[in-house]
């Protein structure tokens, strides 16, 4: 049985974009970095992924200086490579080739001790995706509330 424990979420992804396939990546991180995340010290709002060279990397992934570390303590906003199989990543590479594709970083997560980061590759919302989405969500929560007033009356 894995031991899934949520660290970070990326709301903003899920109304920015509509995401088309995800994946998993493990994270290259220092010691006092994984104590960090541990203690759910860590953002991913304003991140975003680019690969390099056949590389992945995480730009602007926030992780808190770990309190007790001292001099061994890292950059909170150096660029953390992704680490994922090359299959995978030629994969994602040809995707981002098309036309309006793009990776985001949906959740970090404790995967059995372990940080791993969900990917998702992309398509941008125009804003009426966008409304469309709000609007669907105003219809269910006004649903919700009907439903749960015809039960008390």
């Amino acid at each position: 049985m894995e031991n899934v424990k949520l660290v970070a979420n990326n709301k903003k992804a899920y109304h920015e974009y509509f995401i088309e396939e995800k994946y998993e990546a493990g994270v290259a991180l220092h010691g006092t970095e994984v104590k960090s995340i541990r203690m759910g010290k860590c953002s991913i709002k304003e991140s975003f992924i680019r690969i390099e060279n056949g590389e992945v990397f995480i730009y602007g992934m926030h992780i808190s200086p770990y309190e007790k570390g001292n001099i061994f303590n890292k950059d909170p906003m150096r660029v953390k490579k992704l680490l994922m199989h090359r299959s995978e990543i030629q994969k994602i590479q040809g995707k981002i080739a098309e036309k309006g594709f793009t990776l985001v970083p949906l959740r970090v997560y404790l995967k059995n001790s372990l940080v791993k980061v969900e990917i998702g590759v992309a398509k941008g919302k125009k804003l009426y995706d966008k409304r469309q989405d709000i609007a669907k969500k105003d219809q269910r929560r006004e649903a919700e509330r009907d439903f749960k007033n015809t039960f008390k009356g």
